[in-house]
């Protein structure tokens, strides 16, 4: 019975090792920025109400994953009438779709930090992205940084709009604990 519960314990120990320490996105110390040209001039803006689990070992990428979602309600570019325009059917239609969502399919790594890819939906549309980023300790958690670009018409956000660019630029610096 002693040999039994050994094992028992041994095995339980060592696939605590195998599986990604989990991890919760804050918003304190968390930055999701977006630029996109309109009327040939930079509008950038950020979103908040990050929630989700990102899963992260950085010895063990493959039961590493992500998934994440932002509040599209809280859209804000510093003009209030620009952000109530934005929540709008045209643009993210955020009554319908009220969040953007990321959930990971493959996270891999190298010398110069890690990729990711996976799902994006916004607005009822997912596309597969994939995109760099690097993870540094802080405290008991981790700040993921990356940077990728979305056409925002293959989401249906902001339909034939002449004035405004189709690229946008996303920045993000995740702080999850």
């Amino acid at each position: 019975m002693m040999k039994l519960i050994l094992t028992l314990l041994i095995i339980l120990s060592t696939t605590s090792f195998l599986s990604a320490q989990s991890f919760k996105p804050e918003n304190d110390g968390s930055e999701i920025k977006f630029t996109i040209k309109n009327f040939g001039l930079n509008v950038t803006g950020h979103f908040s109400g990050l929630s989700g689990t990102i899963q992260f070992d950085p010895s063990n990428l493959s039961a590493s994953s992500v998934n994440v979602s932002v509040d599209a309600t809280t859209v804000n570019t510093g003009v209030d009438m620009r952000d109530n325009h934005l929540k709008k059917e045209e643009y993210f239609n955020t009554e319908k779709y009220p969040a953007i969502n990321f959930t990971s399919t493959n996270i891999t790594g190298d010398a110069n930090g890690y990729t990711v890819s996976g799902q994006l939906t916004i607005k009822g549309t997912t596309k597969k992205i994939s995109f760099p980023f690097t993870a540094a300790r802080q405290g008991n958690g981790f700040v993921f940084s990356g940077n990728f670009s979305v056409n925002r018409k293959d989401f249906d956000v902001g339909g034939g709009s002449a004035v405004m660019g189709s690229n946008v630029d996303v920045s993000l610096k995740v702080f999850a604990k």
